[in-house]
């Protein structure tokens, strides 16, 4: 007998969905037990308050964009929101762009048109500057790739070099682009300055290198384009730079950090340079005059005046200078070389970008060239080469020694004999040029050293020797710069010459596949050692003045309206 057993199962809902339940169909009673007006106003109510918060959360700050926020404006430059510009002074200098609708001036980033700029160039006219401007080119395609936004360009090893941080090579060289009617790189370069160039930035930087190279090619440009955001970027530089005249002589400090704008002489002396706190007044005084503020200006004339009242050795000067005490170190070296250059040059050239006004600028350049033809000019032997050496030990000791950079000086000599100063400065410069090309002719690279020494008794068959260790070229303008103005005043076309084989020599030996190097040995033209760095004023200097050189148009940059830069950058005589 078989028994089943049958079993009934009951699924009972638990409490808790009995409750649901329950509570649902209570809710769904109550509603349709409210009136018609009722339910109207609950609808209104709710939009009510959906509309109300999205309005609030729409409108409430992001707090990730409050950090980017305030991150972008501790880069921005501090400008003042309102620059009291020199109004008469723009009217004289600007072009008025009647339609501010123009499509070409707004051209997204509100770049003034080449037919609205204040000058205009129209690009090379001969074979030389052809082969100037395809050199120009080379080397900017090779900064462009491997260096954009850097300072210096390292060709050979395709890297960058960062001195400031500030863009050297693109803000030094913006003037030359210009001048030569190079429009795309122009508008790149235009571009990064304007949304690139910053100087809230929390680095030293020098005083000197920074008004001559950054500050010069802006105010250089914006006068060529009448560009304001040039002008806004020099003002912002200048304000930063003005710590470094908070010294207790007014001599300034040699280098000043641009965040903190606190200002200190340089880590391996208390002292300045002398050609660098004389060297700093043509784009200070310009800023001045652009702006109708005086500060720029006094606090640089305050310079020169100092300088002026000082006891020098026949209007020479030694090279340091102390900012604390504003007197010389006496037992520092005189020279036209490193560290005193610029000081002569600028006496001339504040005196002419004046007006010819100021008289003890004029005063002290002739007694410091007469000081020269006195006791730093001398004579090789066999030749009878004319060059310019050193004094040592405070004026007590002559050194046959002479750096590239004091090929200069023809150059300045003959600008101040087309402005009325002394005849006798016109043959010291065709005397100082006909060494300064031997300096590159005799040498198989045809590329003058950093430094030459001179025979002057006889010790010797040669007129001048290089040490091993001064034989590097460091791609420098000075000599071109010299041919330049030679050429200018005399017209003859030997100049000219000299350039092109210069050019050839660079050409031949310093061009490289993404650049141009600097070299360590200019007396072989096997083993010339690259030295793998291009600097700044390679662009802004070497290859402007090359291209002005072979222009045909001897008023390209006419020296009776402008004044250039120990630079090489343009800016305006002005005639008080």
């Amino acid at each position: 007998m078989v028994v089943y057993s049958e079993h009934v199962a009951l699924n009972l809902p638990t409490s808790d969905n009995i409750y649901e339940k329950r509570r649902t169909r209570s809710w769904k009673r109550q509603w349709h037990h409210l009136s018609k007006l009722q339910k109207n106003c609950i609808y209104i109510f709710t939009a009510l308050i959906c509309i109300t918060l999205f309005y609030i959360l729409s409108n409430s700050p992001d707090e990730t964009a409050i950090d980017v926020q305030v991150e972008e404006n501790q880069l921005k430059p501090v400008i003042p929101l309102e620059l009291k510009f020199n109004e008469k002074f723009l009217e004289d200098q600007e072009r008025v762009i009647e339609d501010p609708k123009d499509a070409e001036l707004v051209n997204v980033n509100g770049v003034i048109p080449k037919d609205k700029r204040r000058t205009t160039f129209s690009g090379p006219s001969t074979s030389r500057q052809v082969a100037v401007v395809k050199a120009f080119k080379h080397a900017w395609k090779g900064y462009r790739q491997y260096a954009w936004g850097h300072d210096h360009l390292k060709p050979i090893s395709k890297n960058h070099q960062d001195w400031f941080g500030l863009g050297l090579t693109i803000v030094d060289s913006i003037d030359t682009i210009y001048i030569m009617g190079l429009e795309k790189e122009y508008l790149e370069a235009r571009d990064w300055i304007d949304k690139h160039l910053q100087f809230d930035i929390n680095r030293d930087v020098n005083l000197f290198e920074v008004t001559i190279r950054v500050l010069g090619g802006l105010l250089s440009i914006y006068h060529l384009t009448s560009d304001r955001m040039y002008l806004e970027k020099s003002v912002d530089l200048g304000d930063r730079l003005m710590a470094c005249f908070d010294t207790d002589s007014g001599i300034p400090f040699s280098d000043v950090n641009l965040f903190t704008r606190k200002a200190h002489s340089p880590k391996w002396s208390p002292d300045s340079s002398t050609s660098e706190v004389t060297t700093i007044q043509l784009e200070f005084r310009d800023l001045s005059r652009i702006t109708g503020d005086p500060k720029y200006e006094d606090a640089v004339s305050r310079v020169s005046q100092l300088v002026h009242n000082l006891e020098k050795t026949e209007g020479l000067v030694p090279i340091f200078i102390n900012p604390n005490t504003g007197q010389f170190r006496f037992a520092s070296t005189i020279t036209l070389g490193a560290r005193g250059d610029s000081y002569y040059e600028y006496l001339l050239k504040q005196w002419l970008q004046t007006g010819k006004t100021i008289d003890y600028l004029k005063d002290d350049y002739v007694t410091a060239i007469s000081g020269v033809q006195e006791r730093l000019v001398r004579k090789t032997v066999p030749n009878g080469f004319i060059f310019i050496g050193e004094l040592l030990n405070g004026g007590k000791d002559f050194k046959p020694k002479m750096d590239h950079l004091t090929c200069y000086l023809p150059g300045t000599l003959v600008l101040g004999v087309h402005n009325g100063l002394p005849d006798s400065h016109k043959k010291l410069a065709e005397d100082l040029s006909t060494t300064c090309y031997q300096t590159y002719a005799r040498h198989p690279t045809f590329l003058s050293p950093e430094i030459t020494y001179f025979n002057i008794q006889g010790e010797s068959s040669n007129d001048f020797y290089v040490k091993i260790n001064d034989a590097h070229n460091l791609l420098r303008p000075e000599f071109v710069e010299s041919l330049w103005y030679m050429y200018q005043f005399s017209g003859n076309s030997t100049y000219q010459d000299w350039g092109w084989q210069i050019f050839q020599g660079f050409e031949n030996f310093t061009k490289v596949p993404n650049g141009y190097t600097s070299i360590g040995n200019v007396r072989s033209a096997i083993d010339v050692r690259p030295k793998d760095m291009m600097e700044s004023f390679f662009l802004a200097e070497t290859l402007k003045y090359f291209y002005l050189l072979f222009s045909d148009d001897p008023k390209l940059i006419d020296l009776d309206k402008y004044v250039v830069n120990t630079e090489a950058h343009i800016l305006p005589i002005h005639n008080l």
